[in-house]
Parts: C-alpha cells; sequence; structure tokens
C-alpha cells in the first residue's frame, strides 16, 4: 500500500477585516501569541480572538486611507528554538501582502510571542513600523545569542507592556528596547501601570495608542504629542512612558 505524502503546512491570510478598500495603500499583519514550543497547528478560533478587536478597531480607522487588515495564521502554535516559525510565517505574510498588493507599508502588529514574531521580521522591505505588546521574549542567557534588533534599523517601533505582566517579563522589553534605542532613535516604549499580560485594563487607551501608531507610520497622519514625546526621549524617559488614563478621548494635538 502506498504511503500518502505528508501535506506540507502552509501559513495563510485570514479574511480582511472589514470592507478591503478599492486601492490598498497600506496594510497591518495581526501575529497572535502563542507557545514557546508546539508543532500543533494552531486554533484559528483562539488565535484570532487575541487579536481580533483590536484589528476590527484599526481597520475602522484605516478604511478611509486604504488600509486592508489581516490576521497571520501560523504553520504552528510554538516558536520552537531556532526555527523561530512564526517570525518566518511574519516574513512570508509580508511577501503575501507585496505579491497582492504591490508596494504599499506594512505594520506588523503582535501580542505575546507575536510580538517577537514582529520585531524579529521588521526587517522584510516592505515593513516600515511594528507594533509589540506584551512581547514574549527569551530569558536572557550569557551562553546564547541576545535577541537581534539590527532588523529595526529604519522602522518606527512602539512596545507597549503591563508592569504586572507575569507571563512576559516587561523588563525583557524594556532592555530589548534599550539595545534597540543605540542605533534606531525611533524607538518607543510604554508602560501600563498595574495591568496585567491581556492589558485588560486600560484596553481603551491601548487601542487608542495603537490606532495613533498605525496611522502616524503607515499613512503619514500626526502623531500625538505622548508618542512624539516618547520618540524624542532619551532613554530610559522614552522607554518608561507612562500610558495615561484616558488616553484616546483627545488624540491629536
Amino acid at each position: 500500500m502506498a504511503h500518502q505524502a505528508t501535506p506540507v503546512r502552509r501559513a495563510r491570510l485570514g479574511r480582511a477585516l472589514g470592507p478591503e478598500p478599492t486601492t490598498v495603500s497600506g496594510a497591518v499583519l495581526l501575529l497572535p501569541g502563542g507557545d514557546e514550543v508546539s508543532a500543533r497547528r494552531p486554533s484559528t478560533l483562539l488565535a484570532t480572538a487575541s487579536v481580533l478587536g483590536l484589528g476590527r478597531r484599526l481597520a475602522r480607522a484605516g478604511h478611509g486611507e486604504g488600509l486592508v487588515t489581516h490576521v497571520v495564521h501560523y504553520r504552528y502554535r510554538g516558536w520552537n528554538g531556532s526555527e523561530a516559525h512564526p517570525a518566518q510565517d511574519a516574513a512570508w505574510a509580508a511577501d503575501e501582502v507585496v505579491r497582492r498588493h504591490g508596494d504599499v507599508p506594512v505594520c506588523l502588529v503582535g501580542v505575546g510571542m507575536g510580538g517577537r514574531a514582529a520585531l524579529h521580521a521588521a526587517g522584510h522591505p516592505a515593513v516600515n513600523s511594528v507594533l509589540a505588546l506584551a512581547p514574549w521574549l527569551p530569558e536572557e542567557d550569557m551562553a546564547a545569542s541576545p535577541e537581534p534588533v539590527k532588523q529595526l534599523a529604519g522602522r518606527r517601533v512602539l512596545i507597549v507592556h503591563g508592569t504586572n505582566d507575569e507571563r512576559t517579563d516587561p523588563e525583557l522589553s524594556f532592555r530589548l528596547a534599550a539595545r534597540a534605542k543605540k542605533t534606531n532613535r525611533d524607538i518607543c516604549r510604554f508602560e501600563v501601570h498595574a495591568d496585567g499580560h491581556g492589558l485588560h485594563q486600560y484596553r481603551s487607551e491601548v487601542h487608542a495608542l495603537a490606532e495613533d501608531f498605525m496611522l502616524g507610520t503607515l499613512f503619514g497622519r500626526p502623531l500625538s504629542r505622548p508618542v512624539e514625546d516618547a520618540l524624542a526621549a532619551p532613554p530610559p524617559l522614552g522607554l518608561r512612558m507612562p500610558l495615561a488614563a484616558g488616553f484616546g478621548r483627545s488624540l491629536r494635538r
């Protein structure tokens, strides 16, 4: 009896969130969280749920500018060591945006493990900005190479982390941002005081900050004063910027 070939797993883009614009002039790729090690296929429902609310808000905000927004569905649930499967899938997704829509700028938006994938895949030529929410980063190990930051050069980068995050250490994202800031001034980091990994307590403020950053980096809208100040401030000030309660009620100056 002939053996059936094992089907090759492929990453894919979810359906565009909201109505797809007639002419696409920018793209957001949403990168969900996952596990450190797992060869299982991710649950599409669970993965999408972690980024759907934010994705819908960004899609609405950018529709008039020609934004298309997709969730990236990974091949594997895990990061899986040096394989870095989600980062590979993020780079594939950026390629796919270029194939479908041409040379449009891409903003990678990742949550948890997806935040790490967004940071790793930032070197793709189509990527102009990265938003990492509560990024999962490995513990620093003197015997291992540090997380790469060279690929962030020339990109605008925003990291958001809750100070009470017990799943992904906020201090690790601060240290990565501090290393990246030495060669890329266009990086900032906001701290959400007393919030946890899911950033549920200040969800509206976090989503407003994400919208402001996306519209500014992809479409040239003026960034809000707090984001401008965070980008301009020397470390550590611009990397420990507190996210004010009520941010977003009056976004523009």
